[in-house]
């Protein structure tokens, strides 16, 4: 079996020479054995191993019995151990968790504070093929995803299970023949458990009169499954990339895009995007998923609300996810500054910059160089032919009358319909920045520039106007 399991450890690149190893133990069969083969194995890679046992308050002397025995296999080994007294059942009780998750919980903190303590690498646990295949059971029953039928990854982060491959049978005779003892845990036979009852009554039944294999053999699906899961989801990072567009402060599914994938992988997406926007996983449901799939056969303006305030709306574009704890306008100019109106105020040769809401804006007029080349190609640096504006120019945002013009014959567009053309959700139109000489728009910033007062060869003076210096949100544009 050490051979079987150092194959497993160097197939799936568990454990190098440089590692800091804490390894979980109950002082359980599972636990003892993987503790033995990792001392055993150091001798080859050059690791540290740390041990970690919890004591869960629960059996009362015979978990103190295990405890004694944890701390003797360990000294033995010579192996550092680490041992914490946890009151489960209080624990239980205040986290509003079964004393299965609790104790799962508790554990889990443990080994990560062990881990930090020692500079630790990798977190070493004795899962078995059993506990993997109750592990399938268990998340079939309760409507897993693709993921969760994988059941136990041999490696997940820091994580590692080097007995993943190896089955119940194998890690007795395994500390039969090393004639190594081990503790005898009662609470796995008490059915009040759910796993237990998958591990004491499904698994003995499909064995005895299914298939003896059935362990072995539902572990060999569940490797396929991960692969499967690790295939799509190269093919759901790529997608994404594809259909999504994330801003600072939301996420854009875009509809063509979205619509051009596979169903499975369109589900992938949109679950991807709730979990990168609210940096979260745990309580995200396909109920979720599915209300993203529904608005997005919605019309523009509808919205859902989402766990961990999360708010998203049907735009032109597609779906936006926004923080629902902002101003639903989402509007880069509060109404306060909408009613304000800065006038440009300069002379050629003359320089000047303030400041309109979280704008950051500066002005030159200077002559023109006659090299079309140096026209900048930022969206948020424009020049402008001076000589023919007549009236002050002004930055405001936008009013009843507003036109811009859009091609070089001077044919023009009411704002509004400029708007609505590309699809530009209502509610952010009224907060978008505008550079004006009366209602004639000469920059929808951001967004377009008026061809009325591009700058030609004719030009005398050149009026630039940089926002953010030419910066916005972080990048170069």
């Amino acid at each position: 079996m050490q051979k079987k399991v150092q194959r497993y450890i160097q197939t799936h690149h568990m454990i190098t020479g440089n590692d800091t190893i804490i390894v979980g133990v109950s002082g359980g069969a599972d636990s003892v054995c993987l503790t033995h083969l990792l001392a055993e194995f150091r001798q080859t890679y050059g690791y540290l191993i740390i041990a970690v046992h919890v004591n869960h308050g629960i059996r009362g002397e015979a978990a103190d019995a295990d405890e004694r025995y944890v701390v003797r296999l360990c000294k033995k080994l010579s192996i550092p151990c680490e041992v914490y007294h946890i009151d489960i059942p209080a624990l239980a009780r205040k986290s509003r968790l079964s004393e299965e998750e609790a104790g799962r919980e508790a554990r889990r903190r443990a080994f990560e504070e062990v881990m930090q303590k020692y500079n630790g690498t990798k977190i070493a646990l004795a899962h078995h093929q059993e506990d993997n295949a109750e592990t399938f059971f268990l998340h079939l029953a309760r409507w897993s995803r693709l993921k969760g039928l994988g059941g136990i990854y041999p490696v997940n982060g820091v994580y590692i299970r080097p007995l993943l491959c190896v089955s119940r049978k194998e890690i007795e005779e395994y500390l039969e023949e090393k004639n190594i003892s081990y503790c005898m845990d009662s609470s796995n036979l008490d059915d009040t458990y759910t796993r237990n009852r998958i591990r004491n009554h499904i698994l003995p039944y499909f064995k005895k009169y299914i298939n003896p294999k059935t362990v072995e053999h539902i572990n060999g699906a569940m490797e396929q499954l991960r692969q499967i899961q690790e295939y799509l989801d190269e093919q759901a990072r790529a997608a994404y990339c594809e259909c999504v567009r994330e801003e600072e402060n939301d996420i854009l599914i875009l509809e063509k895009e979205f619509y051009g994938q596979k169903e499975l992988i369109q589900g992938m997406i949109l679950r991807r995007a709730l979990v990168r926007f609210s940096k979260k996983e745990k309580d995200l449901d396909e109920i979720h998923v599915n209300s993203l799939r529904l608005l997005m056969e919605n019309q523009s303006g509808r919205s859902v609300n989402l766990p961990y305030k999360m708010r998203a709306v049907r735009t032109y574009e597609g779906i936006e996810l926004r923080n629902a704890n902002l101003s639903e306008k989402n509007n880069l100019v509060s109404e306060e500054e909408m009613e304000k109106e800065l006038i440009l105020s300069l002379n050629p040769g003359e320089e000047c910059s303030f400041c309109y809401g979280k704008w950051s804006i500066s002005c030159r007029i200077f002559q023109n160089p006659g090299n079309e080349s140096q026209i900048p190609k930022k969206t948020y640096t424009k020049w402008f032919d001076y000589d023919i504006i007549k009236q002050n120019v002004s930055v405001r945002t936008r009013r009843s009358g507003d036109r811009i013009v859009i091609d070089e014959k001077g044919g023009s567009q009411k704002l509004k319909a400029y708007f609505v053309n590309e699809k530009i959700p209502a509610p952010k139109r009224a907060g978008i920045l505008l550079i004006a000489e009366g209602s004639q728009i000469l920059w929808i910033v951001g967004y377009r520039q008026s061809k009325a007062y591009q700058v030609t060869r004719q030009t005398t003076n050149i009026l630039e106007i940089s926002i953010n210096g030419g910066i916005w949100n972080g990048g170069e544009n």
